[in-house]
């Protein structure tokens, strides 16, 4: 095999294995340069609140890695990264957790392999060198990361199954940049941020969610989720998918039984799996709703003082918001009672909502609108005071079925995009035309794309298409994408036990209508029994708003007006004019199908463009406080 062409430059750390998590960023030159330590350095500093606790940096010839770290596995200075293997002729930068990692030591060692940490970092090397592209066939856990291949000349990327860590891209003839940020791409300069026609439609009909590779900016894109790349020095990539879901039934048919059995075995060992992969506490985001509940009960007996920690926030006076509560304090509470949890909770009024949004949306790695995000915002915070690491409920509706729109769809007649896009697009295609200036208008891109994807072989009924679509595409920027930017910002990891693979492809092969028995979400309701109280598990199922973000009132209503009708938005003319004011003239006579508020959906996207693209205000590393909404709303 030959030897790297390129000499060894300004390695900055001796060759230790450095394992931890993190914020990830590097580029790959084609032109026979060297990077520019300083940009690296640059986007490094952007990705800072990913990881507060070391800044490291490595330069090899036409590749420079950055890297931010917050330690959570091997917390010696042996855990600090890039990591480099002078022996192997590789180097790493690497955010995530392998909860297999200590299976994969032994196995590796047995192969004679030899470790000079504790961690997962250098297991990911030491795969790399023995099974090469295969080897995160072979990893348990949420990835991304990159190698460089020094003998080789050649750059690896991967992201895991489903992309709860995040690779962003941007390439043209000279370099290949990524980083875990798109902003922190764009502090590197170079970038096209013309925005994406295709992306923008994508955008608007599902609920924020752009799939990979795309983002809203038409040059930047983002690895898939289950993908791998590999990049020579010559610009050539190669892209590969490693990972399928299943969704047909066994071969041998299971009773109800067994369905439930294996259910509670598999997630209790994902559960395990996440819990022991740290040498730091681990708490819980404990919403009060059945999955952050049954996962606190689940842990009780193996966690001494187990932290939880729950968020709520100021009801709209003369709303009724039905199940939609604006705390679930009464469910959490018993649960951390029942279970003797040191429990915290935090109320928030609107008004540090409304002084803490431009925070939130200035932390945004992409616009998400979701109410979701200011509450991980919010709650991240606080929790990043106590703990490193939590566990949360996030993926189990989409997995096992919990919303109220699955039945709805699946009651319906006609071609499955049909019956798909009539209780989930965020408007029609014609809609859509009303509201988009010409510039950017498009076909029915997502329709076509939500057709191709349903219509993806190893599925036995049209619910079993959508729950795949939802596992490997739509949950990957809603709620995944939430669940890693938003806590990352506090330096604060998150781990999701209902998205473990071997879990998910379990419930992929479960009869639908298990999973919908009993109002949805039945095999995890069943297992629940005798764990936590029933009045969790019977309760209806919540959908948790921020209310000033949905029933759009007074001094919010004012901020989404000013967004709207400033000078920066309408000299971008994304929008069409009598369509914002028809929103304007009465925001809470217009949501989505899924019930989010249009308007505040237009204008988180001119606000994220505005602080992103135009520069209103100032980046993630600072947290302004009220006096920013003026400046933020005007351009």
């Amino acid at each position: 095999m030959p030897q790297c062409i390129w000499p060894c430059r300004g390695t900055a750390y001796p060759s230790y294995a450095r394992p931890s998590m993190c914020g990830i960023c590097g580029e790959l030159r084609f032109d026979a340069t060297s990077p520019d330590m300083a940009v690296i350095k640059r986007i490094s500093e952007t990705l800072a609140r990913r990881g507060p606790d070391h800044a490291g940096t490595y330069a090899n010839g036409p590749v420079a890695f950055g890297h931010r770290r917050l330690a959570i596995i091997d917390l010696s200075a042996n855990a600090e990264q890039p990591m480099v293997d002078d022996t192997l002729h590789l180097a790493l930068v690497f955010n995530g957790t392998i909860y297999n990692y200590r299976e994969l030591r032994a196995e590796l060692i047995s192969m004679g392999h030899t470790f000079v940490s504790e961690g997962d970092s250098e297991v990911i090397l030491k795969a790399y060198a023995a099974w090469g592209e295969q080897c995160v066939q072979r990893f348990y856990g949420m990835f991304a990361f990159a190698i460089w291949d020094m003998r080789r000349a050649s750059l690896f990327l991967a992201r895991d199954r489903f992309g709860i860590k995040p690779l962003y891209l941007t390439q043209d003839d000279n370099r290949l940049r990524f980083a875990s940020s798109l902003p922190a791409l764009l502090s590197g300069g170079g970038v096209d941020t013309r925005l994406d026609p295709v992306a923008l439609h994508h955008h608007f009909m599902l609920h924020t969610v752009v799939p990979a590779p795309r983002t809203i900016l038409t040059g930047v894109r983002k690895l898939p989720p289950a993908s791998t790349m590999t990049v020579g020095m010559d610009g050539a990539v190669s892209q590969k998918l490693y990972w399928t879901l299943d969704a047909t039934r066994p071969a041998e048919p299971l009773s109800e039984a067994q369905w439930l059995a294996k259910t509670r075995e598999v997630l209790v060992r994902a559960l395990d799996r996440h819990r022991l992969a740290a040498d730091v506490p681990v708490g819980v985001l404990l919403s009060g709703g059945l999955d952050s509940s049954l996962l606190v009960g689940l842990l009780a007996d193996k966690v001494d003082d187990l932290l939880t920690f729950s968020i709520g926030f100021e009801g709209i006076p003369g709303v009724s918001v039905g199940a939609e509560k604006a705390d679930e304090f009464e469910f959490s509470d018993l649960i951390a009672a029942q279970f003797n949890t040191r429990h915290h909770k935090h109320l928030i009024p609107n008004s540090e909502v409304l002084a803490r949004l431009p925070e939130a949306v200035a932390a945004m790695t992409e616009p998400m609108m979701s109410h979701d995000v200011i509450a991980f915002y919010l709650l991240s915070e606080r929790v990043s005071k106590e703990v490193k690491v939590v566990l949360a409920g996030q993926g189990a509706d989409e997995v096992f079925g919990g919303y109220f729109w699955y039945p709805l769809m699946d009651a319906e007649t006609g071609p499955p995009v049909e019956r798909f896009g009539r209780h989930y697009f965020d408007r029609d295609h014609a809609e859509y035309l009303e509201m988009i200036a010409p510039t950017w208008h498009v076909p029915d891109v997502t329709r076509k794309l939500v057709a191709r994807e349903l219509g993806r072989p190893q599925s036995d009924t049209f619910l079993d298409e959508v729950w795949r679509f939802d596992a490997t595409t739509l949950i990957v920027d809603d709620p995944v994408k939430r669940v890693d930017n938003m806590p990352m910002a506090w330096g604060l990891e998150v781990r999701v036990p209902f998205l473990d693979h071997e879990l998910v492809e379990l419930a992929a092969r479960m009869p639908p209508e298990l999973k919908l028995k009993e109002g949805g979400k039945f095999p995890l309701k069943a297992i629940s029994r005798g764990v936590i109280p029933d009045a969790v598990i019977d309760r209806p199922k919540g959908y948790f708003p921020v209310p000033a973000l949905k029933h759009v009132r007074g001094p919010f209503l004012e901020l989404m007006r000013g967004i709207l009708q400033s000078d920066a938005c309408i000299r971008r003319g994304l929008y069409q004019r009598a369509y914002v004011d028809k929103l304007l003239a009465n925001p809470e006579a217009h949501f989505t199908r899924i019930q989010g508020s249009k308007l505040w959906h237009l204008a988180l996207m001119e606000w994220w463009l505005q602080v992103h693209i135009d520069g209103v205000t100032c980046g993630t590393d600072t947290q302004p406080g009220p006096d920013a909404l003026a400046s933020t709303s005007r351009s």
